[in-house]
């Protein structure tokens, strides 16, 4: 019996995921680059946008995550798509103090939630900025976004600061567990 539990206990661990794409997307200037620089533990210094994009390997809870981060300029937002393919959870990062592009971020995330590749993969929305003044607190931004409508994957909204990186590790064990639960 022992050995029988041995061989099931390590098929189950074997079985486990643990290289993981993550597509990390949201507006310019939403501070995608800044959250990838924060999640990968490098110092947050001088960021600049992001023409192309940058791919990061984060290691976390035994699982190594390859964070895609994509420009979000609007020239750029066409060419999402080409991203899509074995993307496994994404990251939407909001700046929750621009009041003035809640609806245009709003419209980008319904439109990527209506592709066919992206169908059914877990969301987590990044409420970034929380440290400015006028801040949209995160539970304001899941109501304007309608994230409670969503019922074809399993989502998160995490409030958080990538320039004081608070709120972003909380959000890194949302994925990890997920993964883990998956």
């Amino acid at each position: 019996m022992g050995l029988l539990a041995f061989f099931r206990r390590l098929r189950k661990t074997s079985s486990r995921k643990t290289n993981v794409r993550v597509l990390l997307l949201g507006l310019d200037n939403a501070g995608k680059t800044t959250i990838a620089m924060c999640l990968s533990s490098e110092e947050v210094t001088d960021v600049r946008s992001t023409l192309g994009f940058n791919v990061k390997t984060i290691s976390a809870a035994g699982i190594d995550i390859n964070l895609w981060d994509v420009g979000g300029q609007r020239k750029i937002r066409s060419y999402w798509s080409n991203y899509f393919q074995n993307t496994e959870m994404i990251i939407y990062v909001i700046d929750s103090s621009d009041t003035k592009r809640f609806e245009e971020t709003g419209e980008e995330l319904a439109h990527l939630l209506e592709e066919e590749q992206l169908r059914g993969v877990p969301l987590l929305v990044f409420a970034n900025k929380q440290d400015l003044v006028g801040a949209a607190p995160a539970c304001e931004i899941a109501e304007g976004l309608n994230l409670h409508t969503i019922r074809d994957r399993v989502w998160q909204i995490q409030a958080c600061s990538a320039i004081t990186s608070e709120g972003i590790q909380p959000g890194l064990k949302w994925i990890t567990d997920h993964i883990k639960a998956t």
